[in-house]
């Protein structure tokens, strides 16, 4: 694909001798939002932490292949892992933020990068939780402590504090599965309005959520890619047998 921002090719994972993901290749579009779908324990937040090179933090873990990024391997030892990580973000499933004031959570990477003109700091935090859809919710209590908020809204300002260090690539591990109807729906339209400016990988177990929001959908088995196209193809029409027995609920 010739818009392709990220392109994995040949990816495999393995903790310890355990094999998690199989030789895994795929392009992913730029200012597109992506789902990863399949059962638990399938390799799709394996193949999200993989792309930052969060499994570096684990010793059992081994990866082979390529990702590509910005047409650089980021696997080589040349790749500066702190730059690469603000520029590819990272959305837990369950919300963390810092326990410090909301405001400091949001500030906090730019911090570490040394930056400290409080005019270009508001402008970030203001920015950030206006992206972030949060930002009408909390304008008057931004040195209250995130930790008083609600799992939704900190989860919300936990995006925010991705948005402020300007990542190309956001990868968000089922960002919703931890939080109420509500508040999952507040997340996916935020999700939906960030689209236009950032390319967005989402790990979920909701077909609805995927069918709604993304528009290329890979589904994963056993450490195994078995589809992976346009999401309202995959839906409608999927082309392997077993895609169309998890998407019908028929196991997962």
């Amino acid at each position: 694909m010739t818009d392709s921002i990220l392109s994995i090719n040949d990816l495999s994972v393995y903790f310890g001798k355990k094999k998690a993901l199989n030789g895994v290749s795929m392009d992913f579009k730029e200012k597109a939002i992506t789902a990863l779908i399949g059962p638990s324990g399938s390799g799709k937040s394996t193949l999200l932490r993989s792309i930052n090179r969060m499994h570096d933090l684990n010793p059992e873990a081994t990866v082979t292949g390529s990702v590509t990024y910005n047409g650089h391997n980021v696997y080589s030892p040349r790749t500066d892992t702190v730059e690469l990580r603000k520029e590819i973000g990272m959305v837990f499933q369950q919300p963390n933020p810092f326990p410090m004031s909301i405001y400091e959570n949001v500030v906090y990477g730019l911090r570490l990068n040394g930056v400290k003109d409080k005019q270009v700091l508001d402008e970030i935090v203001e920015t950030s939780l206006k992206g972030a859809s949060i930002w009408d919710e909390v304008k008057d209590r931004l040195h209250d402590s995130a930790i008083g908020l609600s799992g939704g809204q900190q989860q919300r300002v936990c995006v925010a504090r991705v948005l402020a260090t300007s990542p190309r690539i956001i990868l968000l591990d089922e960002p919703t599965s931890a939080l109420d109807p509500i508040s999952a729906g507040k997340i996916e339209e935020t999700l939906y309005g960030l689209k236009d400016q950032y390319t967005l990988l989402l790990v979920t177990r909701s077909m609805q959520q995927a069918s709604r929001i993304s528009e290329r959908t890979g589904f994963f088995l056993d450490g195994e890619l078995i589809e992976y196209g346009a999401t309202k193809e995959m839906f409608l029409n999927p082309s392997d047998k077993r895609t169309e027995d998890y998407i019908t609920g028929k196991f997962g």
